[in-house]
């Protein structure tokens, strides 16, 4: 009998999903790469939610990590959610752009 998957992917949401279904309908997310990340919600056991906004552009990925790690491990015990907003905008013109490039160098 086969094993259950121990995978912890997850869906993306549906307002995501809207904004490009023939791609995102079949996405199952492990990791975000934080060049495509908005912003995020962090909600608390306290019932007071952060809206944080990311400009990955104008912070490096290293230290815009180093933030979100420094931010999770001092209010781990706290934390209730967080929600992710993608930069679906950004991530349809990249994914557009180099399947176009892929394609045109197949040929």
């Amino acid at each position: 009998m086969p094993r259950p998957s121990t995978k912890k992917y997850k869906s993306l949401p549906p307002d995501v999903v809207s904004k490009w279904p023939d791609v995102f309908g079949d996405v199952d997310v492990k990791a975000i790469p934080l060049e495509y990340l908005d912003s995020l919600r962090v909600s608390f056991t306290n019932g007071k939610a952060w809206d944080i906004a990311v400009k990955a552009d104008k912070n490096p990925a290293k230290e815009l990590e180093k933030t979100l790690k420094d931010l999770f491990n001092t209010y781990d015990s706290s934390i209730k959610h967080v929600d992710f907003k993608l930069d679906t905008d950004r991530i349809k013109k990249d994914v557009t752009k180099r399947t176009r490039k892929f394609i045109k160098h197949r040929k």
